[in-house]
């Protein structure tokens, strides 16, 4: 029971340390990459929000804060230590100049998710935890329903300044 707790817990973290570094890095501002547009346009014409069609767009054509903090959960995992996050990161920058993405997210995402798995498992948290937690973040925004989860990262950016 408790292992089902830590699981909704790591979601929660991966959520917020993902969608708040893709926002805070301008993903929904603009697209970065190429697909991001046809993909916000898409979500656009079934009733979402354009900017939140971005941030969906970059995230699935380029590795962002999302794929770095899945990345990152698997790498500790595997090696066993937190040295499998620094590896994930830098194996996310260089999916990220192959994309030609401009940005960092995923490079950071996969930082602050190695900080964040350093700093619970003190809690007794573990990379299993925050693999199956970041597959349900990332299914909450990709994978449920494009129109109310554009809207929502819109929303979301027009709070913290990134779209006006």
């Amino acid at each position: 029971m408790l292992d089902i707790l830590f699981t909704f817990i790591a979601g929660i973290l991966a959520w917020l340390n993902f969608v708040i570094i893709d926002i805070f890095l301008g993903l929904p501002e603009r697209p970065g990459v190429r697909g991001a547009e046809a993909i916000a346009s898409s979500i656009e014409d079934i009733g979402g929000d354009k900017n939140g069609g971005y941030m969906m767009g970059n995230i699935v054509c380029s590795p962002d804060a999302s794929a770095g903090t899945f990345l990152a959960s698997c790498c500790i995992y595997t090696f066993g230590s937190l040295t499998g996050g620094l590896f994930a990161a830098a194996a996310v920058f260089l999916g990220n100049r192959i994309c030609s993405d401009p940005g960092y997210a995923g490079t950071l995402g996969a930082l602050t998710t190695t900080l964040i798995i350093g700093v619970t498992s003190f809690l007794t948290f573990s990379p299993e935890h925050f693999i199956v937690g970041s597959v349900l973040a990332i299914f909450t925004i990709q994978g449920t329903h494009s129109r109310y989860s554009s809207r929502l990262i819109a929303r979301l950016a027009e709070k913290m300044g990134v779209i006006g």
